[in-house]
């Protein structure tokens, strides 16, 4: 098993970023790697609770973000520093994810063996 970081730092409003992100994170926990899932930078309003992307002409698959519980997808990060940006708290979220600083996120990304940026 190797530890694997998911990170993601685009907006969950540009592209599909997130929506990558999330499908990666997925089959790595399928196939029984040690995966961790980083949000920086906007990518923290992908967590954000009481969304409505439909309105903006997307598809809701913040939903789907909720479903990683079920692939025992428990290591779930989220920058400290965006959260302050984006006037957020860890209640803000619609899942439990670890807020961390600078040095955290640093000593957890040297800890991995392989980092996807997406």
């Amino acid at each position: 098993m190797i530890n694997v970081l998911v990170l993601s730092q685009h907006s969950p409003f540009d592209d599909m970023h997130i929506r990558d992100a999330l499908d990666m994170t997925l089959i790595f926990a399928a196939i029984e790697q040690n995966i961790s899932w980083l949000f920086t930078g906007p990518a923290v309003l992908a967590l954000k609770e009481n969304q409505n992307p439909e309105s903006l002409g997307l598809k809701n698959y913040f939903k789907s973000i909720k479903t990683l519980e079920i692939y025992d997808v428990e290591n779930i990060y989220v920058c400290e520093k965006s959260l302050l940006d984006y006037n957020l708290s860890k209640n803000d979220l619609i899942i439990n994810a670890k807020p961390l600083n600078f040095k955290a996120q640093s000593q957890l990304i040297s800890a991995q063996q392989q980092v996807v940026n997406l």
